[in-house]
């Protein structure tokens, strides 16, 4: 017993060992985490160094990241948005998958196998890696950009697809005409009841458990729930028929309106990581070396002929809906390979008589394979095809314009500053780089110039020789120190004013020689602490003499590090670090305030005496 507990403890430690030793050097490389676990797990399975022998039985365990994944995009879609979702999912999802499917069953047919066994092969090979797509998704920034919202919408669509596609599979199979109609019909009805049960569920029991469990305080026992709704409703799922996904993403859903949504998210995040980190590792090991080698040929040619004809597929899918060509490229290549519930459905097709051992080992590598291949080709993509760049049809670039302020970056903080100035009558030269910036800012009334204010042309074209003064109003730091530069060598006798992100920027910027710097955040803070003196209870006159006591603080505090650096005044911090310190300063003021009422009291008695 106890050589047992220390063989599954090694085998824990190899497995964090694993993820952990490879992960950051395959994302310091730039070839991301998802490589890097796929990557470890080959290096420590079966034809690696040898530590696991049943990669399968870690699959099924990590597929649960993939469970608390969709939980957790549950939680962000609102049943609102999901219904404004609803053309993507079944309008968008429905064409691509249809459209795949009947290109990869061509694929087999092509290859000389029969109908059936083509089709289920094909349609293994449509259902895309949820794990593999959102784990590059959220890696990439994406996830909740518009293009993101279409990729989801068709991964839940797919989701849905395994369903009536398992069922179709047990149909086609040998035993499938043995299966009787009422049995079809019991299994859709558990299926549709077990949806309405999570659902009313959801929408009257949890969050009335959250509120108790919330109140007792027992902050363990609120991540147990939040795991037991995750599980739960995948379980339930799971035996009524459908995907363990779906329910977890139907009861994040469910609980995406709940009070309690951030602390569910916070609670799950670790394991989701971990778990999800766990199922790559798995994918990894088993890919099977032996069965690629004995039937190299077919392998090969499955995974190129499957993923060429899917990239095709869903880019032509995409254009025809009207997508343009970069996010059509970018969804073809992010969805291209296989994915885990193809494993699923090769199975049910063994248990079917549709495959028989072989054939779902060689399809199991085509799948793993595939799903090997994603990562590198989306940091082929990456490299190769060149940005997006912006439209700048319609756009009028600065060419002798002349403006008695010329204002560079009309963002947020642009917008505020010159209104005054415009209400005084001066006239402004404004400049941009963002196109689609321009184009709105017209809709308002304002005259916005297409352009770089880095560039000296740009910068000459705009009037910067004539203007009164040059105003940097850039939301980038580097970008903004580098107008800087250039305007001081360039234009040295025009006043020059920028708009500072923080403190270390505001003295960069006085090295690069502006004349005048203010944080973006500096005055709205001030007038904010001086609201909150005054809520609390302090007198309005004493409230302005504090804060412009900070300002003038703060100017010799950003004095001393312009020329020693950031840390040069930090003495001049009031910090909470030390209580008793707080005690002595609280003492010495209530102890100054007794001798300036002692004060008050001699002038009136002195004056009545007088």
């Amino acid at each position: 017993m106890a050589e047992a507990n220390a063989n599954d403890l090694t085998q824990v430690v190899v497995l964090l060992a694993a993820g952990v030793a490879a992960v950051p050097v395959f994302k310091k490389i730039g070839l991301g985490s998802v490589l890097g676990y796929l990557a470890a797990g080959l290096a420590i399975g079966p034809f690696g160094l040898g530590f696991f022998a049943d990669p399968q039985a870690i699959i099924h365990v990590a597929e649960l990241g993939v469970v608390m994944f969709l939980f957790i995009i549950g939680l962000e879609m609102q049943p609102s948005r999901l219904w404004g979702m609803r053309k993507d999912i079944f309008g968008l999802g429905a064409i691509q998958v249809m459209g795949a499917m009947a290109a990869l069953t061509c694929i087999g047919l092509s290859f000389g196998f029969p109908l059936i066994p083509s089709f289920v092969a094909g349609t293994g090979f449509v259902l895309t890696s949820t794990a593999i797509v959102m784990q590059m998704l959220q890696e990439r920034g994406t996830m909740s950009t518009l293009k993101g919202q279409r990729i989801i919408a068709i991964l839940l669509f797919e989701d849905l697809a395994i369903v009536p596609l398992l069922a179709i599979v047990v149909l086609l199979g040998t035993g499938g005409a043995a299966t009787d109609t009422s049995d079809r019909w019991l299994s859709v009805g558990i299926a549709i009841g077990a949806t309405v049960a999570l659902v009313l569920a959801g929408r009257y029991l949890l969050n009335p458990l959250f509120r108790v469990l919330a109140a007792s305080g027992a902050r363990e026992v609120m991540t147990a729930a939040a795991l037991l709704v995750v599980l739960g409703s995948a379980l339930a799922m799971q035996v009524s028929g459908l995907s363990m996904a779906m329910g977890a993403f139907l009861a994040g859903v469910l609980l995406s309106e709940s009070s309690f949504r951030h602390q569910l998210e916070a609670d799950i995040e670790p394991f989701r990581g971990i778990l999800l980190g766990l199922f790559f590792l798995g994918v990894g090991m088993a890919i099977d070396l032996s069965v690629i080698a004995a039937n190299w040929q077919l392998v090969v040619a499955s995974v190129v002929g499957y993923m060429i004809a899917k990239i095709l597929i869903i880019y032509l899918v995409a254009r025809v809906l009207g997508t343009c060509h970069a996010e059509s490229l970018e969804r073809a290549v992010l969805m291209a390979q296989g994915g885990e519930f193809a494993f699923v459905l090769y199975a049910a097709a063994v248990s079917a008589g549709i495959f028989d051992g072989e054939d779902n080992a060689i399809l199991t590598a085509t799948i793993i394979i595939s799903m090997v291949l994603t990562p590198l080709m989306v940091i082929l993509h990456d490299r190769v095809v060149p940005k997006q760049q912006p439209s700048t049809e319609g756009l009028t670039l600065p060419e002798n314009v002349e403006g008695t302020v010329l204002m560079i970056g009309f963002g947020r903080f642009g917008q505020i500053v010159s209104q005054p100035l415009l209400a005084r009558g001066y006239t402004l030269s404004l400049i941009d780089k963002d196109a689609e910036f321009v184009r709105d800012a017209a809709e308002f009334g304002f005259k916005v110039y297409y352009g770089d204010g880095s560039r000296i042309d740009i910068l000459h074209a705009a009037g910067a020789a004539t203007a009164k003064a040059i105003l940097i109003c850039v939301d980038d730091k580097e970008a903004a120190v580098k107008i800087a530069q250039i305007v001081h060598e360039e234009f040295p006798l025009v006043p020059l004013l920028a708009r500072a992100y923080d403190r270390g920027h505001a003295i960069d910027l006085i090295h690069a020689g502006v004349d005048y710097q203010i944080r973006e955040t500096f005055e709205s803070a001030t007038v904010f602490s001086r609201e909150t003196l005054k809520v609390l209870g302090e007198d309005e006159d004493l409230a302005i003499e504090v804060v412009e006591e900070f300002r003038d603080v703060d100017r010799e505090r950003l004095a001393l590090e312009t020329v020693g650096g950031i840390y040069a005044g930090r003495q001049l911090v009031r910090g909470n670090a030390q209580p008793a310190d707080l005690v002595a300063a609280r003492t010495a003021r209530e102890r100054a305030a007794a001798e300036e009422e002692r004060e008050r009291r001699e002038r009136e008695q002195q004056e009545e005496a007088g």
